[in-house]
């Protein structure tokens, strides 16, 4: 076996795998960025809020429709008398949560990374093909077949599963009766804050 053969081999199979590795990064740093945002707080999915260490809740405030974001703040009077204010935020206004709407894979940057990882399988595979037109003997065309296989299934896993989370889907149940924010810079109020709670 060659040794342009065995060395195109190993970078694809690098490829390959580090379309993976990049796979799992991201969907960890994406975990890890809301755990550490969130930090101390504890969502409610029934009731949509968040409630923090002291017991209070931040309610939906705003639908960012642009960013695919909902801010969750608590009162401003009650955070401005918390004893633990300063740790938590330096805002007047109370103390904001961002939660995206679109989960991972969902969101742009899910797929931006899928694309990423799409590519370089598929530059693997581009490798792998120019080789085998080069090289006939009967061990190389063993190896960059097996490769070849492999590049394809981690392909088509890559491509059904980027077809499966289209962006901006799905639309999650906080969204409905928010208000996004309008073209006059304004940010009208949600149903939530304007007709169940008063704002400091």
């Amino acid at each position: 076996m060659s040794t342009e053969v065995a060395l195109a081999a190993a970078y694809a199979g690098l490829l390959v795998t580090g379309a993976f590795v990049l796979e799992w990064l991201s969907a960890h740093t994406h975990r890890r960025s809301l755990r550490y945002r969130t930090a101390g707080f504890t969502y409610h999915e029934a009731q949509d809020h968040w409630e923090c260490p002291e017991g209070q809740h931040l309610w939906p405030h705003e639908l960012d429709h642009e960013r695919r974001l909902v801010r969750y703040r608590a009162k401003a009077h009650i955070c401005n008398g918390c004893p633990r204010k300063a740790a938590c935020t330096d805002s007047d206004r109370g103390r904001e949560i961002v939660r995206p709407l679109d989960p991972w894979p969902y969101s742009e940057a899910g797929r931006f990374h899928r694309t990423i990882s799409l590519l370089m399988v598929a530059l693997a595979a581009l490798i792998l093909v120019v080789e085998g037109f080069r090289h006939h003997q009967p061990p190389e065309v063993g190896l960059l077949l097996g490769l070849m296989a492999a590049s394809a299934v981690a392909a088509r896993w890559l491509l059904r599963d980027l077809r499966a989370h289209p962006a901006n889907f799905p639309t999650t149940p906080a969204a409905d009766g928010l208000v996004a924010t309008g073209a006059n810079g304004r940010r009208p109020r949600s149903r939530w804050s304007s007709e169940n709670r008063s704002e400091a």
